[in-house]
């Protein structure tokens, strides 16, 4: 059996559209695709809050691509 490593994610950009309790989120994507996601490790461990409407960067299994994980929350231009 193949374990699946972090270089094999596919990373996507898009933005948050709802939370849906638990820690998921519901991610639009650039090409319109909804997809379902999780925090990931990192983002958790330094407690950094994630929004509805805050764009980030999403890492998705190429096997299955309606997961993923929130890997990045793009800073804003104020």
């Amino acid at each position: 059996m193949h374990k699946l490593s972090r270089d094999d994610l596919v990373s996507l950009e898009g933005s948050v559209v709802a939370t849906t309790g638990g820690g998921n989120y519901q991610i639009k994507l650039e090409n319109g695709t909804i997809i379902l996601a999780r925090l990931s490790g990192k983002i958790k461990r330094f407690k950094i809050k994630i929004l509805v409407g805050d764009k980030v960067t999403v890492a998705v299994s190429p096997y299955d691509p309606t997961h993923g994980f929130i890997t990045h929350r793009q800073r804003l231009n104020t």
